[in-house]
């Protein structure tokens, strides 16, 4: 509320100085008055304005809004100057009310098309209005279970253009209820990653990976993890798969077929690796139908790599939140060297292709496609919990 007052603060000078005489012959801005449009109630109004513009804007608003009320007709040139001030202190009064109401919607009512609809009118009026931007995108991840078109639109395209501003060192003065930069790129990283998972699942990869590299709930939650392998799975994998299939698939095993193996399953580790920390995050009960697949898919892929068996499983599982989460791994464009002897059936997983020797079984191999060995392919799960409120 400060801010109307800065914003005005020249203006109210101005209108101040046209009736000091009236001002001081009101005693308080509790007069009673039967019409507020005759001088005296006029008087009684914008004293009272003025008594509860620092103290109580919602009555100075109420103030302002009966004096605006009246007929203007025959104003003098002073009552005119106190007109056009108190249009400018309720518009901006109005304007910041508006902003501050956004995020109630968001973060406490969880209204979100009735925020959105707000949020398109406040930037229709500020286009660059970050702290809005960053509400709308931060949040917007939540709207995907409406399953309404034009608000995941709207939600994406705010994420990005936010995340944008955010990455070339724009800035806002109030992160509330988000704890700063880094919270606020969390989540707004997230948003984009959710709704361009089906579409583009390697681009949703990298904005996954992202969110879960800085300190929010986000980090801490199952879901993030289950979506890095899900994007893993729809994205490299899938192509990888495929790639081999067609160029190796039923042929003899040569050096090209082995390293096209080797990125697969460099790949194959990074989704075992995901889905163990979503199995081993997923502790509340609420979780359980999704746990079952998430372990299903870990189970599956740790066989695939690990001949058949989910021996050593569980201690990897044991031990994955204590290790950092691996990065996107990067294209092999040579063999790794053998290791002295054969890869045990405990091998952790997370292991890449550059230290673990592939294995030319045909169990060991992509299938066809992008289908996995065995069991399905996990479902989308929702998102994690909203930013935390103030």
């Amino acid at each position: 509320m400060k801010t109307i007052t800065r914003l005005l603060s020249m203006a109210a000078v101005a209108a101040m100085l046209v009736l000091p005489a009236m001002a001081k012959s009101v005693a308080s801005s509790e007069i009673a008055f039967q019409d507020p449009c005759t001088d005296e109630g006029k008087t009684a109004l914008y004293t009272a304005f003025v008594e509860n513009r620092k103290t109580d804007q919602a009555k100075a608003y109420d103030n302002a809004k009966k004096y605006l009320g009246c007929p203007t007709e025959g104003a003098t040139d002073a009552t005119q100057k106190i007109i056009e001030y108190l249009k400018k202190w309720v518009t901006s009064y109005e304007e910041l009310n508006e902003k501050n109401k956004l995020p109630i919607l968001l973060y406490n009512e969880r209204k979100y098309p009735e925020a959105y609809d707000l949020g398109i009118k406040l930037l229709a009026k500020d286009p660059e209005n970050l702290k809005v931007l960053i509400d709308l995108g931060a949040n917007g991840y939540l709207v995907q279970n409406l399953k309404n078109p034009k608000l995941n639109e709207e939600a994406l395209k705010d994420a990005k253009k936010a995340l944008g501003m955010l990455e070339s060192g724009k800035t806002v003065d109030n992160w509330t209820p988000l704890s700063g930069k880094d919270e606020a790129i969390a989540y707004l990283n997230y948003t984009i990653g959710v709704f361009t998972l089906e579409s583009d699942p390697n681009a949703a990869l990298k904005n996954l990976l992202k969110s879960a590299q800085f300190e929010s709930l986000l980090k801490k939650s199952p879901q993030t993890y289950a979506l890095i392998g899900a994007s893993y799975e729809n994205g490299s994998y899938a192509k990888l798969s495929e790639d081999y299939t067609k160029n190796f698939g039923g042929k003899d095993e040569t050096p090209e077929s082995k390293l096209a193996l080797a990125n697969v399953n460099q790949v194959v580790d990074r989704m075992i690796d995901a889905y163990a920390r979503a199995v081993a995050l997923a502790t509340d009960p609420k979780l359980a139908a999704q746990k079952a697949v998430w372990a299903t898919s870990l189970s599956d892929w740790y066989k695939y790599r690990h001949n058949k068996t989910t021996e050593g499983m569980d201690a990897m599982l044991a031990g994955i939140l204590q290790k950092p989460l691996p990065p996107e791994p990067a294209p092999l464009t040579s063999l790794p060297a053998e290791p002295a002897a054969a890869t045990s059936a405990t091998a952790p997983a997370g292991t890449t292709a550059s230290t673990t020797a592939p294995q030319s079984s045909q169990s060991n191999q992509p299938t066809s496609g992008a289908a996995k060995p065995t069991g399905t392919k996990p479902t989308t799960p929702a998102g994690p919990n909203k930013p935390k409120n103030n």
